[in-house]
């Protein structure tokens, strides 16, 4: 599951062929039904053997949601990103904690990919039992959108 705005497919990304991989793609890579819905269908249905949440620098949404955008549907998504703004403790100052400032949007990525992980386990008994059987794994990662370089979270 990856973020439209990387602008970059998840098989460029991780150089694979069209057809090859499961790609579920939301603005900042948030996790609603039917995205789990896909995920527990491109698992348990297919037989996919690990969900990767990849978010990436300079997210869009993530500034969105820092800078408190409202705007329409739009709102409710980054509503969904608004815990991962609020969860990361520097900087302090208010003024700082805003897309203007590039170590707070990236702080907040990462841990909008750690929730999201996160969610993933807690909402769906289906990819849990599948981690917890071996069978299927969990992972986040961000994208550098200038380098293309990947790193995995956890």
């Amino acid at each position: 599951m990856s973020c439209i705005d990387s602008r970059a497919s998840a098989e460029l990304i991780f150089e694979q062929r069209i057809g090859d991989i499961f790609s579920a793609r939301v603005a900042g890579n948030v996790v609603n039904d039917d995205i789990l819905g896909s995920l527990e269908f491109a698992g348990q249905v297919v037989g996919a053997k690990l969900a990767v949440v990849v978010g990436h620098s300079a997210c869009s949404a993530v500034m969105g949601a820092g800078d408190r955008v409202e705007l329409g549907n739009l709102t409710s998504l980054l509503a969904k990103i608004a815990p991962a703004v609020d969860s990361v403790e520097k900087p302090h100052q208010p003024e700082a904690r805003t897309s203007a400032h590039t170590a707070f949007v990236e702080a907040v990525g990462r841990e909008n990919v750690r929730r999201s992980v996160e969610s993933l386990r807690a909402d769906s008994q289906f990819l849990r039992e599948l981690e917890a059987s071996g069978e299927n794994g969990l992972a986040g990662a961000c994208y550098d959108v200038e380098t293309g370089a990947v790193e995995f979270l956890f």
